[in-house]
C-alpha cells in the first residue's frame, strides 16, 4: 500500500523538530467488495422496474373494466331509447282519433275448408 507522511500544523514541505507528522494509508474496496456492491445495485434497480411494471399493468386493468362498464351502459342506453319510442307510439296510438273511431276486435268465426 502507498503511504504518505502529511504534517498536521503547516503546509510545509520538510520535516522538522516539534511538528507533528500523521500516516495516512489509502485505502480502497476489494474486488469481491465491490462486486457484492454492483450486485446489490442491480438487484435494488430490478426490483423497481418490476414493481413499475406491475403498477403500469394494474393501471391497464382498470381502464379495460371501465371501459367494459361504458360499454354496457351505451348498450342499456339504446335499449331504453327503443323502449322509450315504444312506448311513445302505443302511447300516440291510444289517444289518436283514428284510434279511438275503431272499434274492438271480435272474433266472428274461424275460416275451415
Amino acid at each position: 500500500m502507498n503511504q504518505t507522511y502529511v504534517t498536521r500544523r503547516a503546509p510545509a514541505s520538510s520535516f522538522a523538530r516539534g511538528r507533528n507528522t500523521v500516516r495516512h494509508t489509502k485505502r480502497s474496496l476489494g474486488s469481491i467488495s465491490q462486486i457484492v456492491i454492483v450486485s446489490m445495485l442491480t438487484l435494488v434497480f430490478g426490483l423497481i422496474y418490476v414493481a413499475e411494471g406491475t403498477r403500469a399493468t394494474s393501471f391497464d386493468y382498470e381502464i379495460s373494466s371501465v371501459e367494459s362498464e361504458i360499454t354496457e351502459m351505451t348498450a342499456k342506453k339504446e335499449d331504453l331509447a327503443v323502449e322509450k319510442a315504444r312506448l311513445n307510439s302505443v302511447a300516440a296510438a291510444k289517444n289518436s282519433t283514428v284510434a279511438a273511431a275503431m272499434e274492438d276486435a271480435t272474433v266472428t268465426g274461424y275460416a275451415t275448408d
